[in-house]
Order: C-alpha cells, then structure tokens, then sequence
C-alpha cells in the first residue's frame, strides 16, 4: 500500500479564499452604489432639477428691483432663494437613498409633529399674519409656513393608510373616519389661519390620493359637497379674500374707467405684463412691470414676468416642462404594483401639478387670486424645500422599484429553458 506525500501548503494559503471572497463582495457593495438609476428617476430628477434652476434665473429678474429698495441690494432675492435650493436639492438626494419602510415608520410622526406647529400658528401668538391669512410662525426671528410640512407629512400619511385599508375601500367607515378625521383635521388647521388657497390644494391632495386609491365616486361625492360649503364660508368670512372673489365674479376688472380699484391692481398689470412680451418677450431682465407696478412679481405673478420677459415661447415651454413632471409621476405610479407607493406619488402630483394650474390660472385670468406661488419657481423658501421633499420621497420610491426588479430571480422555468442541456456520457442510450 502506497501513500501519496504530503505537499506542504503554505501559511497564506488559507487566507487567499476569505481575502479573494472580500474583495467580490466589495464589489458587488460598489456595483449597487454605483448602480444606474431607473429612466423614471432620471425623467423626474432632471425635470425637477431644470425647474429649480430656471426658476433661480426667474427669481434674479423679478425680485432685483424690489430687493434693492428693501436695501437688500440688487442681488439679495436671490440670495435667499439659493441659499434654500443649495439645502434643498442636497435634502431631495440624501430622501430619495432612504427605503420605502421609512416612510411607514415615520408617516404618523410627521403629521403630528406638523399640525403640532400649525396650532401653535392659529392658537398662539407666535403666528404671523400676512394679506389676511394667518399662515406663517415666527420663532426666534425665523419665518416659515407650517402648513406646507404638513403636505409633506399628509401625502406621505395617506399612502400608509390608504394601503392598510386597500380591501375595505368600499366601506365608508374605513375611508371617512381616517381621511376626513385625520387628514380632514390637519386640512381645518390650516382653514383656521384663513388661507384659502393652501386648503384648496390641500383638499386636492385628499382627493386625489383616494381616487387613485380606487375608492368610487359616488363615496366622494358628499366630502366634495361639504368641501364646497365650508370653502365658500372661508371665502366671504375674510373682507380681503371677499373683494377679490367678487372683482372677478362681479366687477370686470377687463373695462378700465377712471382709477384701478386695489382689487384689481394686479390682475390688470399681470395682464399687461403678459400681453407685453408677445411671442418672443422683451428679453431677460428687462420686464417693466417688476419695477414695483406688479405686487408679488417673484412670487405669485412670476408666471407673468416670463411671459414679458420671454415671451409666448417662453411661457409655453414652462407648461411643457409641468407636462412632462406629470408624465414622469404617471410612470412611477402606473409601474409599481405597491398601493402606498401609488398613493403617494398621486398625491404629490396632484399637489405640484395642481398648484401649477391654478397659480397659472390666477396669472391668465381665469381663476381669482388665490395667493399659491408656481412651485418649484416662485420665490418662498419653505415651499422650495418641502415640494423638493416631496419629490425626493417619490425618487425613493422609483430607485426601491427599480431596485427590486433588478433583484427578483429569474422564473425556473426560464433559467430551466435558457441553460445549456448536459452533453450526454458515453455508452449511454438516448
């Protein structure tokens, strides 16, 4: 009986599988952070990021005149509002790494900690009233609206819930007593401080999630009834908001004779300013209207300095830009078979779009002046940071998608179909 020697095997030898092991898993770790992100994702980042951009170019133009006799130099507009886009851009990237599981864990949370600073806005005296609505907190010198965290914290509530009660979405009771009593609540909060168009979107966004939910019309139809109701009792309980509705129901602001009324000041000159750039526009930071003839001309009545400025074309290329943002929050939602994801990212485009129309629908004439800035390009720091919120939340959700189709194996039976059959041994009879 012979026995094979021994060979001797060297001391680093049994170090090679585990070192060769780590690197392959270093890797694979580099490979998924350096993955390429869905066409989805793209879409609605480079959308979003051409929109905050151009709208830093339309903040320059129309905020220099008016922030230099606030003493605030030529430049200090802008330097609010990029000081904002630099905070909020990075924030939009760091939500759209975090996992749809977070969203669930934190729904709750945020809509309590946000109508916890709504009250303190209309219960306590550290709110701020501004043309009548009361909307803004001051602490410590600092502004901002607590009423646009809480459409962050609701679109992100009501695909939590509309996903748990996505079996009994045709029993009333597990659709008014959650929507209309929590999310309903948070929208009376914000109709407390008197600001009417941020309700208007508001219960947009309450509508919008349960149809895209799936929840029947004719469940809806009463909500929209008593929303109708309550919406004209905020109209006519405030004078201010009450002179504008009845100028543009009653009064034609269209027939000037003699003095322009207050109420129809700035319809009349976002009007002009339109109707003076014509299809090319007067060219980029040469708008008369900014130079104090148009009242909030970097924030409401934007729309109507890139009208002057760059013309019909200009204006059309604004609306192509909003179409495009909604066909990339359609994809994410018509791909993803995940009630809370498609509850979710409805809401937040019938918020973003939705205010879009009616800021622009203000702008043409065709709806009163409802006080909603374009997001995304209007002037407004808070508004800035929780729209790019809100699409950072949506960008989460196409990346988790996407991720997951990267991830889920192959069917057996196609991995059985496509894998080479074994050559057959020798002898063998087939």
């Amino acid at each position: 009986m012979t026995t094979r020697p021994r060979t001797r095997v060297p001391e680093s030898a049994p170090n090679t599988a585990p070192n060769s092991a780590r690197v392959a898993l270093s890797r694979i770790s580099l490979g998924k952070v350096f993955r390429a992100e869905s066409t989805n994702y793209l879409l609605l980042l480079g959308t979003t990021l051409f929109l905050v951009v151009f709208g830093l170019v339309m903040v320059l133009s129309s905020s220099s005149v008016d922030s230099y006799l606030e003493n605030a130099g030529f430049f200090g507009g802008i330097f609010r509002q990029g000081i904002f886009a630099m905070i909020g851009i990075p924030l939009m990237l760091v939500i759209s790494r975090l996992p749809v599981r977070f969203w669930k864990r934190i729904a709750w949370p945020a809509l309590l900690v946000a109508c916890f600073f709504q009250c303190l806005v209309v219960f306590t005296p550290l709110g701020v009233t501004v043309a009548g609505n009361t909307n803004w907190l001051d602490i410590a010198g600092v502004q901002f609206q607590p009423s646009e965290a809480i459409k962050v914290a609701l679109v992100i509530w009501l695909g939590v819930i509309l996903a748990q009660k996505k079996d009994k979405l045709d029993d009333w009771r597990h659709v008014y007593i959650p929507v209309f009593g929590v999310g309903g609540g948070s929208v009376m909060l914000v109709m407390i401080g008197g600001d009417l168009g941020t309700v208007i979107i508001m219960a947009g966004i309450l509508f919008g999630a349960m149809f895209f939910a799936g929840v029947r019309l004719r469940m809806l139809a009463l909500p929209l009834v008593v929303g109708v109701v309550l919406g004209g009792l905020l109209a006519i309980s405030s004078e201010n908001r009450r002179t504008r509705l009845l100028s543009f129901a009653v009064d034609s602001c269209d027939t000037v004779t003699g003095p322009i009324s207050a109420a129809c000041w700035q319809p009349l000159h976002g009007t002009w300013a339109l109707a003076n750039g014509g299809i090319f526009g007067v060219g980029l930071g040469n708008s008369k209207a900014k130079w104090s003839w148009l009242p909030a001309a970097d924030n409401d009545y934007i729309f109507a300095i890139i009208g002057e400025e760059l013309g019909l074309i200009g204006a059309i290329v604004v609306l192509l830009m909003f179409v495009l943002l909604a066909f990339a929050f359609i994809r994410i939602l018509r791909g993803t078979s995940s009630m809370q994801i498609k509850v979710t990212t409805s809401a937040v485009m019938v918020w973003i779009i939705g205010q879009a129309l009616v800021n622009i629908g203000v702008v043409l004439g065709v709806l009163p002046v409802l006080g909603v800035p374009l997001p995304l390009i209007s002037a407004g720091g808070t508004a800035l940071l929780t729209t790019l919120a809100a699409i950072g939340v949506v960008l989460s959700f196409a990346r988790s998608d996407h991720e997951d189709r990267q991830e889920t194996p192959a069917p057996v039976e196609a991995v059985a179909q496509t894998s080479p059959r074994p050559a057959p041994r020798r002898g063998s009879t087939r």
